[in-house]
């Protein structure tokens, strides 16, 4: 389905949006046809819905013309979910940004989808709350990108995803039907879970025009530690021993031996040579409790093979904690801008296991491979630094893939943790999902997109 948007459908859309909400210039339309998965296809418009009436006359054309359309907030995602494939119609929400109600009594917000997570954070916390789901992309990407991908962040080890956290929507379906999912309330049974099904589907069934978020209240207490193992296996067992412990960290970071290398060579992290990975942990309690959480968390994390546990006392010493793990972002575009991100997610338990069949991987197909991540949850991001342009590089990472996947599903795991399944991942769903499940996701998709303009290639194979 990739039909060219004749004059009179420009005209239809000419009538919908007023003209500095739509985009037919060839040269304009292509800055919204690439994502960060370096992936692209231009589209044949843009447009920039502002009301959910209009975004639901919008799907109605489309379904009308039998031209897809494809929603994106700031193409932040790696998975390549917001590339227009079959070109068509991109809705850009960006201006469809207003925090509609912040209600501190009943611990909620009611927000648009163009929204940026940094926004909701700050209007929460002027009140004394947080929204958890924090992505690494929080200062830039939109909530309607984070529900659509689940995206989460380091803090879902203590307080949940997207989908713990968002009591409902209002949404678009694929048929132009309008929905009202959820409740205001933290329980609620009557009828099936429409939000938590929506939420994670990547815009292929509905397309989400506005969210009730649950806060939570800011903590009394906040405390920051760094510790240092001889190697990545030392460090995987800590994370197993923490996890174990009555405390749960609101953060508990991890980067391996190489991600540490690769931080020293463009800044000074102050690290000892002998220092072969790196954890990071928050705790946030009352006052009451840090302190003894703070001793149960350390005296875990001093498995053998622990260098130093160290607290951060003051601010500037939080900074310089954190330091390490900021810097590795900008090294790794620098060393490897073509890189292959990929964030899979195995059991606690089952961390050292994959770990070491990374460094078997990374040594049998002679690609670097640099490993950091959520540790807490199994979240482990997986960095192949290849050079794409390379042939043999390309079909090692192809084997090295492969192997990657095999091993987190033989360990339990599954093959996304955040960044969704989007184009890149979705040769592999079937080695995941068996088919009766995956015929039972085809037939809700059928219900919801009839006509399947939502979101085209994207998450089911």
């Amino acid at each position: 389905m990739n039909p060219s948007l004749a004059p009179s459908w420009k005209n239809r859309l000419a009538r919908l949006f007023p003209p500095e909400d739509l985009l037919l210039d060839a040269a304009h339309r292509t800055a919204y046809g690439y994502d960060n998965s370096q992936r692209s296809r231009c589209p044949e418009a843009v447009v920039f819905p502002r009301s959910t009436e209009q975004v639901q006359e919008l799907v109605r054309l489309c379904n009308q013309v039998g031209i897809p359309l494809t929603c994106r907030g700031r193409g932040t995602g790696t998975a390549g979910a917001a590339v227009p494939t079959a070109g068509g119609i991109v809705a850009s929400f960006e201006r469809m940004n207003r925090i509609i109600e912040i209600d501190p009594d009943d611990r909620l917000a009611r927000v648009e989808p163009g929204v940026s997570n940094r926004e909701i954070q700050k209007a929460a916390g002027e009140l004394g709350f947080f929204w958890p789901p924090d992505p690494t992309s929080a200062d830039v990407c939109t909530l309607g990108g984070n529900l659509a991908c689940n995206a989460a962040g380091p803090r879902a080890v203590k307080y949940g995803t997207c989908r713990e956290n968002t009591l409902g929507l209002v949404a678009v379906t694929g048929g132009g039907r309008l929905l009202h999912t959820g409740v205001r309330t933290t329980k609620g049974v009557v009828g099936y879970d429409l939000t938590r099904l929506i939420i994670g589907s990547e815009g292929t069934l509905a397309v989400i025009t506005e969210a009730t978020l649950k806060l939570t209240p800011k903590p009394e207490a906040r405390l920051t530690l760094q510790a240092l193992y001889t190697d990545m296996h030392a460090a995987a067992r800590a994370v197993a021993a923490v996890m174990a412990q009555p405390a749960t960290p609101s953060a508990l970071e991890f980067m391996d031996g190489r991600s540490l290398d690769m931080v020293r060579r463009f800044s000074d992290p102050g690290l000892p040579k002998e220092a072969g990975a790196l954890l990071m942990i928050e705790l946030e309690e009352n006052r009451a409790a840090l302190e003894t959480a703070a001793r149960a968390v350390e005296a875990a994390a001093r498995v053998p093979g622990c260098l130093t546990v160290e607290r951060a006392r003051t601010a500037e010493q939080v900074a310089r904690l954190w330091r390490t793990r900021k810097a590795l972002s900008p090294a790794l575009r620098n060393v490897a801008p073509r890189k292959i991100n990929e964030d899979v997610v195995v059991p606690v338990s089952r961390i050292p296991e994959l770990l070491a069949t990374l460094d078997d991987l990374s040594h049998r197909h002679g690609i670097p491979i640099v490993n950091f991540g959520h540790a807490g949850n199994g979240n482990i991001h997986v960095n192949l630094l290849i050079d794409p342009a390379d042939p043999r590089q390309n079909r090692a990472a192809e084997h090295c893939m492969e192997a990657l996947f095999d091993t987190v599903l033989a360990l339990g795991g599954t093959l996304s943790g955040e960044h969704g399944i989007g184009l890149v991942k979705r040769p592999f769903v079937a080695r995941e999902i068996d088919d009766p499940t995956l015929e039972m996701m085809r037939a809700i998709k059928a219900q919801f997109d009839p006509n399947a303009i939502l979101n085209p290639d994207k998450a089911l194979p």
